[in-house]
């Protein structure tokens, strides 16, 4: 028969008072983070069971947080970056007694600005936006009443808590990459007119190209989606290039399949990396080099900050990039040394 754990039973295995462990468990003052952490492990451990019913009747609040989400970046990909991304944010979620409620925004509603039922019906105490949504969306958020955290996007028109990745920055590095592998022929796979994190993907690869002189090519900025951020076919240049720096791992991985479908060998032909480092960078043949996003402290950010929203102990708004860095894989290939050969030849 099993016996129902208690608060005491919690405080005697660890040491420390009842009060200690209330205050853990409730996420109040009092406790350093670290001991609040262990608190919560060894009460999992031990099998004790929230009463977050009570708690929120008592306290006005859902422990909820909703976890807004375009359908344009989902749709029926069941490998979705974003679904992988919210699975991190649930996990987070769950060590403050919170549960996340994932919203698929329809292209409708986007469209027609229908704020989610979640919100509407008062099932959460704060929304994380994951992923860009369009201007207008944005604005109707200007008007939401409850605390509100940018994910993996930002909008300079609405202050607010934004955690991002280093797009710029992983981007310029990946691409100097590419340079440092003989490389001067590089595109940019990606519409940068589709969100933020594109246009700063794209601005680290020019300032790549920009310093190492190579001069920028209107012709090897190759479309990648349309207005609606559905994926269009290639239109490849003329011109061919001899590198591809894909604006994530999925377009990289559909870029190569084009390549090879049309007869190309990677990296023989072409190198191409991309950005993300998820299960595309994995299941692609070649396996991709790429730009490892930090799911992991970008959830735990996005979270303990709007937490601290809800509980009203956080003041300035934030802005916070989390870096990445380059996971070199089988998808490059380095013509440095046949540009050698080349110089030999011809002085011969």
């Amino acid at each position: 028969m099993n016996t129902k754990v208690t608060m005491k039973d919690i405080a005697e295995k660890l040491g420390v008072s009842s009060v200690t462990i209330s205050k853990a468990l409730n996420d109040k003052d009092g406790v350093s983070e670290e001991l609040k952490e262990k608190i919560k492990r060894v009460a999992d451990e031990m099998g004790y069971r929230y009463n977050t019913m009570a708690k929120s009747m008592k306290e006005g609040l859902s422990y909820n947080i909703g976890v807004i989400v375009s359908e344009r970046f989902i749709g029926d990909d069941v490998q979705s970056f974003y679904l992988n991304f919210f699975s991190k944010i649930s996990k987070c979620l769950e060590s403050f007694n919170y549960y996340g409620i994932l919203h698929n925004l329809s292209y409708e509603d986007e469209k027609n600005l229908i704020l989610p039922r979640i919100y509407n019906e008062n099932r959460v105490d704060g929304i994380i936006i994951l992923g860009q949504l369009k201007s207008d969306y944005i604005d109707l958020l200007k008007n939401i009443d409850i605390p509100i955290v940018f994910l993996d996007f930002y909008d300079s028109h609405m202050e607010v808590d934004t955690i991002m990745k280093e797009d710029y920055d992983g981007a310029y590095e990946i691409t100097n990459y590419l340079i440092n592998n003989g490389h001067k022929k590089i595109a940019f796979v990606g519409n940068i007119y589709s969100t933020s994190s594109i246009q700063d993907r794209f601005l680290g690869y020019c300032k790549a190209l920009l310093e190492n002189r190579i001069e920028l090519d209107f012709n090897y900025f190759v479309n990648d989606r349309n207005e609606d951020g559905k994926y269009i076919d290639f239109q490849l240049p003329k011109d061919l290039p001899t590198a591809f720096v894909c604006n994530n791992d999925q377009v990289a991985y559909h870029l190569i399949n084009f390549l090879q479908k049309s007869g190309f060998h990677i990296p023989e032909d072409f190198s191409v990396v991309g950005f993300d480092n998820d299960i595309y960078a994995q299941i692609s043949n070649p396996k991709l080099t790429t730009v490892e996003v930090d799911m992991d402290t970008m959830a735990r950010t996005a979270t303990k900050i709007l937490v601290d929203r809800i509980k009203k102990s956080r003041k300035s708004v934030n802005r916070i990039q989390v870096p990445g860095k380059i996971i070199v894989r089988d998808s490059v290939k380095d013509i440095s040394t046949d540009e050698k050969e080349e110089v030999k030849e011809l002085l011969v």
